[in-house]
């Protein structure tokens, strides 16, 4: 196992007061702006899971920033700065432990719809498409295979529950919840992103599957937020291992959902402590992707 101590919260380290505790990140308040911390911890069927896996925050926070900045031109977001230098004196107790998990940012009012974006029929939306021949209320031809790749990406939406699963809607039931003109623009957005990112990914032997982003809105204006393009955003695949009709081992915390599977949890319960193995090789697989993503 990784020799980094992993970070379960950023609470024993942070000087201001946490206002929302996620699965993963969590948000302090600094006034003007929040300290968004990414922890390791890491989640699965709606449980945290423990022990938190070494390095995984600090990997989820870089592959953010890196793409925060890759897409600046194409979408405004939320990030105000990733400096510690610039962190009022005293806000961090351990600058070691905290100098790759933090973004400071915009205090955005979020949109409370997470919106998806489908390259490839895959998961959940292959498991919609075999019952009814639709995803999302959106009616595709007869006869795809698993993993094929749709003629063009398809937006489906869902409306966000911060506990338990969120919600898959239709286009139309996303423009009664938010208005027309903001439904628009982020489906427009979320296409727009997916296509740069996706032939990106191509460049560097990676398929982006599918991803999901969240978008909040500051002045009247609508801007990213949250993360974007990361392993637990998104379904990566090494293009290696790319083939149609097949389970593909994703580029995340795949080993973790395996073990899972495999270990006759009922999902309904605190699960067991992970075994020493799969948290080695989560962690190596998150610093994998850091790596062919970034050069990091």
């Amino acid at each position: 196992m990784s020799t980094t101590t992993a970070i379960s919260t950023a609470a024993d380290y942070v000087n201001a007061p946490l206002l929302y505790k996620g699965k993963v990140r969590e948000i302090y308040d600094l006034g003007e702006h929040f300290l968004i911390v990414v922890t390791d911890r890491i989640s699965a069927f709606d449980y945290v899971l423990s022990p938190a896996v070494p390095d995984k925050g600090n990997v989820l926070n870089r592959i953010s920033k890196f793409w925060f900045e890759k897409t600046a031109d194409l979408m405004p977001n939320h990030v105000i700065h990733t400096d510690l230098e610039k962190l009022p004196q005293g806000l961090i107790r351990d600058n070691d432990k905290m100098k790759h998990r933090f973004m400071v940012t915009k205090k955005a009012e979020r949109i409370d719809i997470e919106c998806v974006v489908r390259g490839y029929i895959t998961g959940g939306g292959w498991r919609q498409y075999q019952k009814t021949g639709e995803i999302n209320g959106i009616k595709l031809p007869e006869g795809m295979r698993k993993n094929e790749k749709f003629p063009q990406p398809i937006f489906t939406p869902a409306a966000k529950n911060d506990v338990g699963h969120d919600e898959d809607i239709s286009f139309e039931r996303m423009e009664e919840l938010v208005g027309k003109d903001i439904a628009a623009e982020l489906r427009c957005q979320s296409l727009k992103l997916y296509e740069f990112a996706h032939a990106y990914c191509a460049e560097r032997g990676i398929v982006l599957a599918d991803t999901k982003f969240e978008f909040g809105i500051v002045d009247g204006k609508v801007i990213l937020i949250d993360e974007v393009f990361t392993p637990d955003s998104s379904r990566f695949w090494a293009k290696e291992n790319y083939a149609l009709d097949i389970e593909i081992d994703s580029m995340d915390k795949e080993p973790v959902r395996t073990y899972l599977a495999g270990s006759g949890w009922d999902k309904n319960s605190e699960p067991d402590p992970l075994p020493d193995s799969v948290v080695s090789e989560t962690s190596r697989r998150y610093r994998d992707i850091l790596n062919r993503l970034t050069g990091q």
